[in-house]
């Protein structure tokens, strides 16, 4: 639609939501300041920077062209003289020009529609027309023409006046083609940052770009209070604050199935994958509790650390496949983006997916490691802890506790 419109350059366009305004498109940027005539030609450089940023599309601004006005300029020591006051000339000039509701009309259906009076169209023609009209003088006893107390001067005034925050606004907004929110935005904030902005005046991000840092503020608390919980719960359950440690290393392993997952199918960093990413914390870290508490059983029958932690990874491979290849199928379809409204869940599926094979494949590798060398860490610990107190202290604590 943007190819076939382009050549009708004295239309303004807009691909997006159906709105008459600009609210809906996703990029919001304000620029704020006290002197109008100032804000002007800032928001024309402001425009004209955001229009040359790849993909930003449907680049528009909310300072439109100023419209044409005819001011009268009444002689007041005249019109006081003919008793006129400036109110009783505006309200006049008001019912005249633009009418006033003196009944209403109901037609056969029941609808009812508004009665207008005002001066004929031949009345209202030309500027010069309004200096024939008459105005109510004396009480309403005389008619004084317009011509005799007041003159017309041409001029131009702004089509709107927009506020935010007790401050004149300009915002120039736009849609996103090709690239996502986010590369948009930081392209135009680096560019902006050379615009040389007088004090009292600055730029502000708002529409779905705050919406976003907000959020991915929100998303990140959640992460890591999923974590912390993660590991509260793994402690108590473990009875070790080292244990744990090693079940989630995982975590990290799942990221990088995250990153490589969205960086091959091209897709971003959204809600939906962040979502996905909290997903996964519960998710890969059951692979590797299968593995060590399959392995501290094996340790207390006693086995070796070594040999527990082989056994524990051949005799764990087969559940662990088996619940990993189930969530992975059951999000396979989501990931395809089958099914109506799929494509805005289809992230959270493909960073669940690749994360799940990452750490799936790693798990069996890194974590008998990490558990390894955090189990001589223990032991190490305990050693250094009977030296530094009694005996009989020292007894209570074991490796891996």
């Amino acid at each position: 639609l943007r190819e076939q419109l382009r050549r009708f350059r004295a239309v303004r366009t807009s691909v997006g939501n159906a709105d008459e305004h600009s609210e809906g498109k996703p990029i919001q940027i304000t620029l704020r300041g006290l002197d109008l005539a100032r804000l002007s030609p800032l928001g024309a450089q402001l425009l004209n920077l955001v229009e040359k940023v790849p993909g930003a599309a449907d680049v528009d601004t909310s300072d439109e062209d100023p419209r044409p006005e005819v001011r009268v300029r009444l002689d007041r020591k005249v019109a006081g003289d003919l008793g006129l006051d400036v109110g009783m000339v505006a309200s006049t000039l008001r019912g005249l020009i633009a009418g006033e509701v003196v009944s209403q009309f109901e037609d056969t259906d029941g609808d009812s529609y508004d009665v207008r009076l005002r001066v004929a169209a031949a009345g209202r023609t030309r500027a010069t027309d309004l200096l024939g009209l008459d105005l109510p003088g004396q009480g309403g006893r005389t008619l004084v023409p317009l011509s005799q107390v007041a003159a017309l001067d041409s001029s131009t005034a702004p089509s709107k006046i927009r506020h935010r925050d007790l401050m004149r606004e300009i915002r120039v907004s736009a849609n996103t083609e090709g690239r996502s929110l986010g590369e948009v935005i930081a392209d135009i904030k680096q560019r902006a940052a050379g615009l040389a902005l007088p004090p009292g005046y600055s730029i502000d991000y708002t529409g779905e770009t705050e919406d976003m840092v907000e959020s991915f503020g929100y998303v990140m608390q959640s992460l890591v209070l999923a974590v912390i919980l993660i590991y509260a719960i793994l402690a108590s359950q473990f009875r070790s604050f080292l244990q744990p440690l090693a079940i989630m290393f995982s975590l990290p392993l799942s990221l990088v199935g995250v990153a490589g997952m969205l960086y091959l199918v091209r897709d971003t960093l959204n809600m939906m994958s962040m979502i996905g990413v909290i997903l996964l914390m519960g998710l890969v870290t059951k692979n590797a509790i299968l593995v060590v508490d399959f392995a501290n059983v094996q340790r207390r029958e006693g086995l070796g650390r070594a040999e527990a932690l082989i056994a524990a990874a051949r005799v764990r491979l087969r559940p662990i496949l088996m619940t990993t290849l189930a969530m992975i199928c059951g999000m396979l379809p989501l990931a395809f983006e089958w099914g109506a409204g799929a494509e805005f869940r289809a992230p959270m599926a493909r960073a669940v997916i690749g994360g799940l094979i990452t750490s799936t494949l790693l798990t069996l590798l890194v974590v008998p490691v990490v558990y390894t060398y955090l189990d001589d860490l223990g032991a190490l610990f305990v050693r250094w802890w009977s030296r530094k107190t009694p005996a009989h202290a020292g007894e209570a604590i074991q490796p891996g506790d």
